[in-house]
């Protein structure tokens, strides 16, 4: 069984987008990165403004509104969010 090795120091977001079923994150080198919203409850329950209201932090995306944190590194891992 092999594992993914992913060097997080290149992993930078630079956007946030919402489709009506995916989370896409635009990295700073141009790759995007499109995971199902069905994998983040608290984003898929969130409006429109909570959603739009996120900060981009080294290692990923914070939503304050809905105390929401993903890293880039386990969205390429295929992680979904953790609780609820």
């Amino acid at each position: 069984m092999s594992t993914l090795e992913i060097d997080v120091g290149d992993l930078h977001a630079r956007a946030v987008e919402f489709s009506a079923t995916e989370l896409v994150v635009t990295l700073a080198d141009g790759r995007r990165i499109a995971t199902p919203l069905d994998w983040y409850p608290r984003l898929k329950r969130a409006s429109a403004a909570q959603r739009a209201n996120y900060e981009i932090m080294p290692m990923g995306i914070h939503w304050p509104d809905i105390d929401e944190d993903l890293s880039v590194a386990g969205m390429l891992k295929g992680q979904r969010a953790k609780g609820d």
